[in-house]
């Protein structure tokens, strides 16, 4: 399912490293609207409980987003297990997501990737944020074992 009307900012990665962090949630947001998360919005700051970015795609899908922005890039410290656990912890159960994605500019540790794909957590690398940021697929199609379409009863 495409985008939106295509008004979202391409980021490459030279622009994500020298954002802010409060902005690099905000260019994180920008390309789930683009996507159709016509919800997506920036919820990080002090006490968010480990999501920056909170937004429901065009499938149901409920996505809790914690953005991890590294100021020297791939050079930059990686993001280790401590900070999936506290995504792990808070996703589901306090933001009742469906999928709970850590997306940073940088690196992640071999420990936080095996974490990840135990506990069905998406980890976003630089990689994948560089073809996500400046590109036009959707998130879902650039990622594995997304969760199927959700459908909720009210």
């Amino acid at each position: 399912m495409g985008g939106g009307a295509g008004q979202c900012p391409r980021y490459g990665l030279p622009q994500l490293d020298a954002l802010h962090h409060t902005r690099f949630e905000d260019a994180i947001r920008d390309p789930m609207q683009r996507d159709g998360c016509r919800d997506a919005r920036r919820v990080g700051g002090r006490g968010d409980l480990g999501a920056d970015v909170k937004a429901t795609d065009p499938y149901g899908r409920r996505w809790a987003i914690q953005c991890k922005h590294r100021r020297n890039g791939a050079h930059g410290s990686p993001v280790g297990t401590p900070d999936l656990q506290v995504l792990n912890g808070t996703a589901r159960q306090v933001h009742g997501a469906d999928v709970a994605v850590i997306v940073t500019n940088g690196r992640v540790t071999g420990p936080g990737v095996t974490f990840a794909k135990q506990q069905r957590l998406h980890v976003v690398d630089r990689q994948t944020l560089a073809a996500w940021a400046s590109g036009s697929r959707p998130l879902w199609e650039l990622l594995r074992a997304v969760p199927p379409r959700v459908v909720r009863r009210r």
